[in-house]
């Protein structure tokens, strides 16, 4: 992979169920292999039950709440997929308003699969070129965005891919993304 990022932390927001664990834990390794400190942010401490599609899978422990996150102390954000995840994510306001600051600080943003749907509700995909899991492509053409069928699509400082067999270009992209945000000297290292 292209890019390090050298210590510096990475937010990966997750709702307490329904993340699909190969969407969280191949960006994880992702940023780990480019030297960066991934952090698991969920509506609370406490467990965060993913899936292999409709199978429970393992079991990971929050690190943060998001009220208590901060996007200062992040140089991106990763929204994992699964049907779940981002459809709660979407009810939660801290959840929002934390995906909102992302964009508000020009931070990278990494999201794939059903992931979008959180961007949506965030009101930041208005003009933006992005892909989804196809079945989102209505939903995130009526928020304003141009949906395409592309394995992954880079607008600005977004990434999105459509699913986990887009997971390895998804991770170059998304990394280097996090690496050029590192290398401009923001949010220092943890």
């Amino acid at each position: 992979m292209t890019g390090r990022l050298s210590g510096r932390r990475v937010a990966f927001l997750v709702a307490p169920e329904g993340v699909e664990q190969v969407e969280l834990t191949r960006p994880w390794k992702a940023v780990q292999d480019a030297e960066g400190l991934p952090e698991l942010i969920s509506f609370e401490y406490g467990d965060v039950q993913a899936f292999n599609h409709l199978d429970k899978a393992d079991v990971f422990r929050a690190d943060k709440p998001v009220s208590e996150a901060s996007v200062d102390d992040y140089v991106g954000l990763v929204l994992p997929g699964g049907v779940a995840n981002p459809d709660l994510l979407r009810t939660d306001p801290a959840s929002v308003r934390f995906v909102g600051s992302f964009f508000d600080a020009d931070k990278p943003v990494a999201a794939i699969c059903h992931a979008p749907w959180t961007l949506a509700e965030a009101g930041v995909i208005r003009g933006r070129r992005l892909t989804s899991y196809p079945s989102l492509q209505t939903d995130l053409r009526n928020a304003g965005a141009e949906w395409v069928d592309e394995e992954v699509v880079i607008d600005g400082r977004l990434v999105t891919s459509r699913n986990p067999d887009d997971l390895p270009a998804f991770c170059e992209k998304m990394v280097e993304q996090l690496a050029q945000q590192a290398d401009q000297g923001h949010t220092a290292p943890a």
